[in-house]
């Protein structure tokens, strides 16, 4: 089983903060949001990824390794000096997957948690050439849409495809499923969105698309207000532990959420949930939480307070910081994203 991650964005809603890290490898709760991606295909059976770098080339692919290697994936680069789209992405990464009857594809700048077992069954017995893996539309969200007929064949994406009458609406989570057919619908070269470009093609054609429906965990991390909801969901487990055994969040046995990892200290008032990485220190009179992360070794002095908050490794905190992110010679408001 293979897949593709495209990591090629420019992460323009997070900025500052992507200007240190490309959006896939922005930490979460101190692990690299590629790693939440890796472990959910390593579950699903994935052996070999490729994945496409364009923006911090050089820290995306110094991740993506050791990421892979952690997961005992095989992985292969693919560098885009002009950034190619996502089906730019996904033909420059066609040598690693063409040789195989289904491969995944997964846009990496989302917290997703599917299982994605079943729906790769369903995706072969139907001889589909793409399926969409769908949820309903966010409350208040404003993604373009795909739109369904009663079978679940897709009829319209962004606005775009044949349509049809009574057709259901929803929200596309950034993973396909796909036969190597698609290839025949991209372009040669040049950049090229899969949803606006490709998807028509194929749609014209009469080629089979499928929405598959899913409820699970989905949290887009692209601004300050969306790492916080990740984040809040994680701490409190409404996005599952994918880590498994090899979870480095450590919670305490019985009441709220509280991870504390080795040597982190807590003389001070914590409102739980909240994660203490390794080292990190909460003084007396000093309060933290709810929704707080604090990175290895950071640690909140006396009379200070913190909520709706992820100070990463190295951040110096001080009075009252509520709904920021914070990393050494960087600070982002979730109100201003």
């Amino acid at each position: 089983m293979k897949a593709l991650v495209l990591a090629a964005g420019l992460g323009t809603r997070l900025r500052p903060l992507t200007d240190t890290w490309p959006k896939p490898a922005v930490p979460l709760l101190g692990q690299p949001l590629l790693r939440y991606t890796l472990a959910v295909l390593a579950r699903a059976g994935v052996t070999q990824v490729g994945l496409n770098t364009h923006h911090l080339a050089d820290v995306m692919a110094q991740v993506a390794q050791a990421e892979a290697a952690r997961a005992g994936l095989a992985l292969t680069l693919s560098h885009e000096r002009v950034i190619q789209g996502t089906a730019g992405g996904i033909r420059g990464l066609r040598g690693v997957v063409e040789d195989t009857d289904t491969f995944v594809v997964w846009n990496g700048d989302a917290l997703f948690t599917p299982e994605l077992g079943p729906l790769l069954a369903e995706h072969r017995a139907l001889g589909a050439t793409a399926t969409l893996v769908l949820m309903p539309m966010p409350v208040g969200a404003r993604y373009a849409s795909v739109e369904t007929d009663a079978g679940g064949r897709v009829r319209r994406i962004s606005g775009r495809g044949p349509g049809g009458a009574a057709l259901r609406t929803w929200h596309f989570t950034g993973v396909h499923l796909l036969s190597p057919r698609i290839f025949s619908a991209m372009s040669e070269a040049g950049p090229e969105d899969i949803n606006r470009d490709v998807y028509p093609r194929l749609l014209a054609q009469g080629e089979l698309i499928r929405g598959a429906v899913v409820q699970a965990a989905w949290k887009d991390v692209g601004t300050a207000a969306g790492y916080l909801d990740a984040q809040s969901a994680l701490l409190s487990g409404d996005v599952p532990d994918v880590f498994g055994e090899a979870s480095p969040f450590v919670r305490a046995a019985s009441g709220p959420p509280v991870c504390k990892a080795p040597e982190a200290r807590a003389q001070g008032t914590l409102h739980p949930p909240v994660y203490l990485d390794r080292g990190a220190v909460v003084e007396k009179g000093a309060e933290v939480g709810p929704n707080v992360y604090l990175g290895p070794g950071v640690r909140v002095p006396a009379g200070s307070r913190v909520a709706q908050a992820a100070l990463l490794e190295g951040s110096v905190p001080a009075g009252t910081m509520e709904r920021v992110l914070v990393w050494p010679g960087g600070r982002l408001q979730a109100d201003e994203a």
